[in-house]
């Protein structure tokens, strides 16, 4: 009876030492690798947000099984560099040179996932970042160009418009974003077939912003400030500008745009959804 029990407890260790070697497999099968791109420069308000972001996402991939690079160096936009990624990120800016649009522009039509913050979609022709690059702009974003913004950088509450897609899951209906600041853009992306707009600010945020300027301050329309292009793995997210104190002149940060329990689980959600390779829901 005894020499049996002991059988059987072999047995069951046999199990459970292939099961554990096995969910071991899976979970390295299921690790994935994210650059993010940045700049960080000028505005003192982006510089905070990627400072922010490069400690923040090797914290989140440590917990969530996947691996974290960070690059100021634009010419590692290129087909070599970005085959060792599942996802790239763009904290702050886009490209400028030609070739590595094209590197950036195959990357996506391959299959490769995006996340952009922010800057990473603004345009206006003229100004340093003038509106040249039609593909990401016009198509792949779908914004066209910017329009304007509130100010100072204030929270909003974002209503989520499309809750069957996993970058929502499990958010509330509505909830209070991160301080921000938040933008227009020149196209109607409502009217855009390519696009799922995933969430968009609240009537209940206006009037948004505080100025001092009138056209800083929001008092009605429609902001949609996360969205998804259904023909590409991608996901843009507005949020990534501090408040700063300019005033003063400390540059110091008066605000976040981590930690905010809502607004952070977005972006994992966002992130997963992008490293997995999920199918885009229509």
């Amino acid at each position: 009876m005894h020499r049996f029990s002991a059988r059987v407890a072999l047995l069951f260790l046999c199990c459970l030492g292939t099961l554990t070697g096995n969910a071991q497999l899976a979970n390295k099968k299921s690790r994935f690798n994210v650059v993010a791109f940045y700049t960080a420069k000028n505005d003192q308000a982006h510089i905070s947000f990627v400072h922010e972001a490069n400690q923040w996402f090797p914290k989140m991939g440590a917990a969530y099984g996947f691996h974290y690079d960070s690059t100021a160096d634009w010419s590692n936009l290129n087909a070599d560099f970005l085959s060792r990624y599942q996802v790239v990120l763009f904290l702050d800016t886009r490209p400028d040179d030609p070739a590595q649009r094209a590197a950036f522009e195959a990357y996506m039509k391959k299959g490769g996932g995006w996340m952009g913050f922010h800057f990473a979609a603004f345009a206006l022709t003229p100004s340093t970042y003038p509106q040249n690059w039609d593909w990401y702009h016009e198509q792949f974003l779908g914004s066209g160009s910017y329009g304007s913004n509130t100010w100072r950088p204030t929270s909003a509450v974002l209503r989520v418009e499309t809750p069957a897609h996993p970058a929502v899951k499990r958010l509330p209906p509505l909830f209070k974003a991160a301080p921000n600041e938040w933008y227009r853009w020149s196209n109607d992306l409502r009217k855009n077939p390519d696009i799922s707009i995933l969430l968009a600010i609240d009537s209940t945020s206006f009037p948004l912003g505080t100025g001092p300027k009138p056209h800083e301050i929001w008092h009605t329309g429609y902001y949609p400030v996360v969205w998804t292009n259904k023909n590409y793995r991608m996901i843009y997210l507005n949020m990534g500008h501090n408040d700063i104190d300019y005033e003063h002149k400390t540059n110091k940060a008066l605000s976040n745009s981590f930690g905010n329990p809502d607004q952070d689980k977005l972006i994992i959600n966002s992130l997963l959804w992008l490293g997995r390779g999920k199918r885009q829901v229509r």
